[in-house]
């Protein structure tokens, strides 16, 4: 076995959740953790809004002088 047979599974982490997925089988511990991601995910992506719209708005003050 060499270091290099790995399928690369290894470095791709696994999705804790697909939109539109069939939650049924999903227990309520395992919906809650998913929630929790979600929510961190959204305020990521929220404070990386955040930091575009206030480099952009520099930019914008920069260039109007």
């Amino acid at each position: 076995m060499s270091l290099f047979d790995d399928d690369g599974a290894a470095a791709r982490p696994r999705s804790p959740h697909v939109i539109g997925q069939d939650l049924g089988p999903v227990s309520i511990d395992e919906l809650r953790l998913r929630i929790a991601a979600l929510q961190a995910e959204i305020a990521r992506i929220e404070a990386e809004i955040a930091a575009k719209t206030a480099q952009r708005s520099a930019a914008d003050q920069l260039f109007r002088r």
